[in-house]
């Protein structure tokens, strides 16, 4: 597990997300959606497939090829891969806009810290170096938010931290042509991209990870 020294403090933690509480909480397209299972429902739908012998950590396999000592899991919903980054020993810290989400991640590892939050007003006061939104993040956040968003993970980089993202390619959805331009407008070098979290090349697939550098 990571040192104390690495890791925010339950009380620094708890006061972050205080701060970040105060400030209007913008909803999300996942929100909205009452058809969307939630919370320990959710989590109960991954701890099948891991029980069925399926691996279910290939998010954190991704994030920790790149050696990061922290990372911040935006978008962290129920906490599954932030919690299996902490379990390797790195200093992680998740946010989400869904208490109900949080709700189980606060129960399940009580002494990771979880921060209630927008990401487009996040402000941790503090830098990582690597964030990754995983879980189709991008897909779920309002529509002309997504530049808020990306730029607000990327002030919580490091130089040179990475910021990884993987999410459907949909309609209705930003297309990797503008992920692409906003993450350069707002000072992110391409990395690589791949159709799967087990680096499988991409080739015009429904589904994209890609990575990118801050300069």
């Amino acid at each position: 597990m990571p040192s104390k020294e690495r890791l925010l403090s339950r009380k620094n933690a708890n006061q972050i997300g205080k701060t970040n509480s105060l400030k209007p909480l913008t909803s999300s397209r996942w929100s909205g959606r009452a058809d969307l299972v939630q919370g320990d429902r959710y989590d109960a739908r991954w701890e099948q497939l891991a029980e069925s012998g399926q691996n279910i950590h290939g998010e954190a396999d991704f994030v920790e090829a790149y050696g990061p000592l922290s990372v911040l899991d935006a978008g962290c919903g129920t906490g599954r891969v932030a919690m299996e980054l902490y379990r390797r020993g790195i200093d992680v810290v998740g946010v989400d806009l869904d208490e109900r989400m949080l709700g189980t991640a606060r129960r399940k590892a009580p002494d990771l810290s979880w921060v209630s939050g927008d990401l487009t007003t996040l402000e941790l006061g503090r830098t990582f170096d690597a964030a990754i939104l995983a879980g189709n993040v991008m897909i779920f956040v309002l529509p002309g938010s997504e530049k808020a968003v990306l730029s607000s993970v990327k002030n919580h980089l490091i130089t040179n931290g990475v910021l990884i993202a993987g999410f459907e390619i949909k309609p209705d959805a930003i297309s990797l042509a503008e992920y692409d331009s906003v993450m350069s407008e707002i000072g992110m070098e391409p990395t690589g991209r791949w159709s799967t979290w087990q680096r499988d090349p991409y080739q015009g697939q429904r589904y994209a990870v890609s990575a990118h550098r801050r300069i």
